[in-house]
């Protein structure tokens, strides 16, 4: 039986998602070298597919293109782990608040939970948590907003890989965000935003300390 070869733009995004999934779980490591030849041969598929996919990464800010070095997984310091927990804190509790008060379901924060509680390995549980912080703000009324979000979404996916292959803290983070969600779901607005913004900040300074004098100061 011949197979049908698969279309230039799925193999890209095939490849995408894939080196996305290596380093967001921890299976590529920030500053490792990224060959075109070598991913190619891992995906079964030619290099044009693998360079248009780590361009795309580039551009997410997952990985870095030199023209010395070539391309390597991006390195999370204070200092990227600052300007994106920075953004997440200035707009991720006001797009909550805003689904709160639109009344939207949060089923999908809910299962998310779920997943991350039942969760297996530290890959899984890891992809769970970020689904869950998403289904907090996608409903927020302003695709913008969700859009921004989205935008630096997998920078502190990577942050957290890092952070939590060094310490990690699964069982805290797990009972802040029941909390969260607890005070979402009895339509606490307010509530459930502060309670994000707390979480999200003793994050990052727990994990890179050298960020606490800037993050989340007004």
């Amino acid at each position: 039986m011949t197979s049908v070869p698969i279309p230039i733009p799925s193999r890209t995004q095939f490849v995408l998602e894939g080196i996305k999934h290596r380093i967001l779980t921890g299976q590529l490591t920030p500053g490792q070298a990224l060959v075109e030849t070598e991913l190619a041969t891992q995906f079964g598929v030619s290099k044009t597919p693998v360079r248009e996919a780590l361009k795309t990464l580039a551009g997410t800010g997952l990985v870095v293109m030199s023209q010395y070095k070539g391309v390597t997984v991006r390195m999370v310091d204070a200092d990227m782990a600052r300007e994106v927990y920075d953004v997440r804190l200035l707009l991720e509790p006001e797009a909550l608040r805003r689904t709160v008060r639109r009344a939207a379901s949060l089923d999908a924060a809910r299962d998310a939970l779920t997943r991350a509680d039942d969760a297996s390995d530290t890959a899984e549980r890891s992809l769970a948590n970020r689904e869950f912080h998403r289904a907090l703000y996608v409903s927020c009324g302003n695709p913008l907003l969700g859009r921004m979000l989205d935008e630096v979404r997998d920078q502190a996916a990577l942050v957290s890989a890092v952070a939590w292959a060094a310490d990690p803290s699964w069982e805290r983070e797990a009972g802040e965000h029941r909390e969260i969600l607890r005070l979402a779901l009895e339509g606490d607005a307010d509530g459930a935003a502060r309670a994000l913004h707390a979480h999200i900040e003793s994050f990052v300074r727990r994990a890179f300390p050298s960020a606490q004098e800037e993050v989340g100061q007004e």
